[in-house]
């Protein structure tokens, strides 16, 4: 999953970034990339989801992503 976002980055150099619900708990990788000038890029767009939608999304990817959090419990030596 990658998720991007262009944001002003203050003098401060310091950002907030608070993380989509979608996104799973664990370890990501953050990667900054400076724009080549400094108009911020067209915003992406996006189209919202039907509640049918997200639903058929979750069902289509739900066995991957429980084998994907066991994956995860299996490394914190968690018994199920």
């Amino acid at each position: 999953m990658t998720i991007t976002q262009t944001v002003d980055i203050p003098a401060s150099r310091r950002l907030t970034i608070d993380v989509p619900r979608e996104v799973p708990v664990g370890w990501a990788i953050l990667a900054f990339t400076p724009t080549s000038d400094q108009r911020p890029a067209a915003p992406a767009k996006t189209s919202k989801m039907t509640e049918a939608q997200e639903m058929e999304l979750i069902n289509r990817y739900a066995d991957r992503l429980n084998r994907e959090a066991l994956d995860v419990l299996s490394y914190q030596n968690l018994d199920l």
